[in-house]
């Protein structure tokens, strides 16, 4: 006689949807915010693009094949998915689900469009725009990290340029100014202790 198996328990809480142009900061936000031990659960992006000097596999992206990530996107494993600059970014759903699940509140650093994707999903969702004071201020980050070709960062400067414009579909916008990183997350921060004090919370359940 087969029993009925007990129900998963629902996957519900607050869902941080952080994004913005290549090069104004996103990774650097997110990685204060886990070194500063603040509480959220912190997902990690799948991606076919090459592995930079100093990164690593399961810590600041899952490198994968194109082939994996095709299988993934086929089976509907991947919250959101595009291409970015001619490689393939996504969110694995599995992920967001087991963190909301364990309790956490969920922060996702994705790009303008993969952010567009996660707000039409998960309309709940919680969205901050993290802005540069100028596109001019993107161009020595992008030489200083110096991972891309000439043409790279011409491409996403004038790609920048176009998800600029995306800001208005943003709850918040947060300037991320040069050596000033440390009050970006303080704001960052402080939007989500704020949304957390909510009477009327806008949860997410997977």
């Amino acid at each position: 006689m087969n029993l009925p198996q007990p129900a998963e328990a629902p996957a519900t809480g607050l869902v941080f949807v952080l994004s913005g142009p290549s090069g104004v900061g996103k990774d650097s936000v997110a990685r204060c915010l886990r070194e500063a031990q603040f509480p959220l659960g912190y997902c990690i992006t799948a991606t076919t693009r090459r592995q930079r000097p100093g990164e690593v596999h399961g810590v600041n992206y899952f490198f994968v094949s194109p082939e994996e990530f095709d299988r993934m996107r086929r089976e509907g494993e991947l919250l959101e998915h595009a291409v970015v600059h001619g490689n393939c970014y996504g969110i694995p759903l599995a992920q967001v689900r087991e963190k909301l699940r364990q309790g956490n509140d969920v922060l996702i650093t994705v790009d303008v469009q993969g952010a567009a994707t996660v707000r039409q999903k998960l309309p709940r969702a919680i969205s901050i725009f993290l802005a540069p004071p100028s596109l001019e201020e993107l161009i020595p980050r992008l030489e200083g990290r110096g991972t891309e070709t000439p043409e790279e960062r011409a491409m996403r400067l004038a790609n920048a340029a176009r998800e600029m414009e995306q800001m208005s579909s943003y709850d918040y916008c947060v300037v991320n100014h040069r050596d000033r990183l440390h009050e970006t997350v303080d704001q960052v921060r402080s939007i989500i202790v704020a949304e957390r004090c909510r009477v009327a919370k806008r949860l997410v359940t997977l």
